[in-house]
C-alpha cells in the first residue's frame, strides 16, 4: 500500500487495525525508504524494519490490499491465508503495453484539446509523440530502476519531437506539441500525498513525497529542454487559441482522466467513476471561467472542491488510494505547460545573460506565480474536504467490504 500510492495516514491505521485483528498491538513508523513496525503482544514486543519507497502508483494493488486486509479484519482470511494473498497481490503486472500507450496517446490529445489546439496535425502529431514515448517509459523502466529516467526520457523524445517540426516548419502549434506529452508525465499523486502529510504534521515524509515529486518535474523540464536544445531552439509559446466548446471540453476531460486511471492500473470496471467526477469538475470550471465570474485560479479552486468532496468518500467506499484517484479526476487542470514554459524561460534568460529580451525574466515569473497559485488552488480544493470529511466520518475504521 505504501509503495503503490496509498496515503500515510491510511497505510497505518490499516496494519493498526490488522495488528488489532490478530491480537497485537502495533506502532508504525513510515520513513522513505522503509517501513517500521513495532509489535506487543501479552507483555513481549517485536519491531521490523521493512523496505519500501513510495514511488508507484497502483490503484489495482491498493484496493486489493485493502480488501484483503477488510477480509482478514472480518475473520475471513487467516495469517497464512492473508499472506498468500498478499504475496499474489505483490505480483500482479501492470496494465499491458498497449492499454498504456493507446491512452497516454488520447490523454495527450485531450489535453490538446483542452488548450485549444486547432488543427488535426497537431493533434496526431501529439498523438504519435506520447504513445511512443509511452513504449520508450516502458522500454527504459525495464532497464532501470531509476525513477526519474523514464519521465526524462520521454521528455526527451517530446524535445526531438518539437525540434523536428520547428525545422520542418509544419502548420502546427508547437508550444502544444511538446507540452501536451510532458503533461501526461506529471507526478501528481506523489505531490498530493505529500502535502497530506505536511498538513498532518508528518514533516520528514511530506517533504520527501514533495521533493520526489519536483525531481520529478525537473527531470521533465531538463529533458524537454535538451531535446530542443539539440536544434537550436528554445521552448515555444502556447499560442493564443480560442477555448474549446463546453461539450468538447468535458469529454476531453473525461478521456484525460480515463487516460491517468489506466496510468495508475485501476481496473476497468471503476474507470466511469473517477471519469464521472471528472467531467463534471471540468464543466463547473468551464462555467466559471466563460460566464467572468472567475479566472483559472478560481476555477480549478472549485473544481477541486467538488473532486475533493466526492472522491474522499469514494477512496475509502473503493479502497483506492485517494491522491491517484484525486489526481486523475484533475489531471486536465494541472499547469504543467506554466512550469515547461517557466523552466524554459529561466533557461533562456541564464544563457543569453545580459543581452536577454526585458520581457523574458518577466514572463518566466508570471509562468511561476501563475503555476504556484493554480497548484494551490488545487492542492486546497482537493484536500481540504478530505481532512475534514475522514475527521468526522472515517476516523477509526476501514470500510467494510462491499456487498
Amino acid at each position: 500500500m505504501f509503495v503503490n500510492g496509498q496515503t500515510t495516514e491510511r497505510t497505518i491505521r490499516s496494519i493498526e487495525e490488522l495488528a488489532e485483528t490478530f491480537g497485537r498491538r502495533a506502532t508504525v513508523f513510515l520513513r522513505w525508504g522503509e517501513v517500521h513496525v513495532h509489535l506487543v503482544e501479552m507483555g513481549r514486543s517485536l519491531s521490523g524494519v521493512v523496505a519500501a519507497s513510495p514511488i508507484a502508483v497502483d490503484m489495482g494493488k491498493v484496493a486489493e490490499a485493502m480488501s484483503a486486509i477488510s477480509d482478514a479484519c472480518d475473520g475471513v482470511l487467516s495469517p497464512a491465508a492473508l499472506r498468500s494473498r498478499v504475496a499474489a497481490i505483490d505480483r500482479m503486472a501492470s496494465v499491458s503495453l498497449a492499454r498504456f500507450a493507446i491512452m497516454a496517446a488520447a490523454g495527450a490529445a485531450a489535453l490538446g484539446v483542452i488548450f485549444g489546439a486547432a488543427g488535426l496535425l497537431t493533434l496526431l502529431v501529439i498523438v504519435a509523440t506520447a504513445g511512443v514515448g509511452a513504449c520508450l517509459r516502458r522500454a527504459v523502466g525495464q532497464r532501470t530502476d531509476n525513477p526519474f529516467a523514464q519521465p526524462f526520457c520521454a521528455a526527451l523524445l517530446a524535445g526531438f519531437v518539437g525540434t523536428m517540426t520547428a525545422r520542418l516548419h509544419l502548420n502546427l502549434d508547437p508550444g502544444l506539441v511538446v507540452a501536451c506529452p510532458c503533461m501526461v508525465l506529471v507526478p501528481g499523486p506523489h505531490l498530493l500525498n505529500g502535502t497530506i502529510d505536511l498538513l498532518r504534521g508528518r514533516i520528514a515524509i511530506g517533504f520527501a513525497r514533495v521533493a520526489f515529486a519536483g525531481l520529478i518535474v525537473l527531470a521533465i523540464s531538463a529533458g524537454l529542454l535538451i531535446g530542443l536544445s539539440v536544434g537550436g531552439i528554445s521552448l515555444p509559446a502556447m499560442a493564443a487559441s480560442k477555448p474549446a466548446p463546453l461539450v468538447e471540453d468535458v469529454v476531453a476531460a473525461g478521456v484525460a482522466v480515463a487516460a491517468y486511471g489506466s496510468f495508475f492500473s485501476m481496473p476497468w470496471r471503476l474507470l466511469p467513476i473517477p471519469v464521472t467526477i471528472g467531467m463534471v469538475a471540468h464543466a463547473s470550471r468551464w462555467l466559471i471561467i466563460s460566464t467572468g465570474r472567475g479566472g483559472v485560479v478560481t476555477g480549478a479552486l472549485l473544481a477541486c472542491l467538488i473532486v475533493g468532496t466526492i472522491v474522499a468518500p469514494a477512496s475509502h467506499r473503493l479502497r483506492m488510494p485517494f491522491a491517484a484517484l484525486a489526481f486523475a479526476s484533475v489531471v486536465s487542470l494541472v499547469p504543467g505547460v506554466f512550469l515547461f514554459q517557466m523552466a524554459g524561460g529561466l533557461v533562456a534568460v541564464a544563457a543569453r545573460g545580459p543581452a536577454a529580451p526585458g520581457d523574458l525574466l518577466p514572463g518566466a515569473v508570471s509562468n511561476a506565480i501563475s503555476a504556484f497559485l493554480i497548484m494551490l488552488a488545487m492542492t486546497v480544493g482537493v484536500i481540504v474536504p478530505k481532512m475534514f470529511i475522514d475527521h468526522f466520518w472515517y476516523s477509526g475504521h476501514i470500510p467494510k467490504p462491499r456487498p
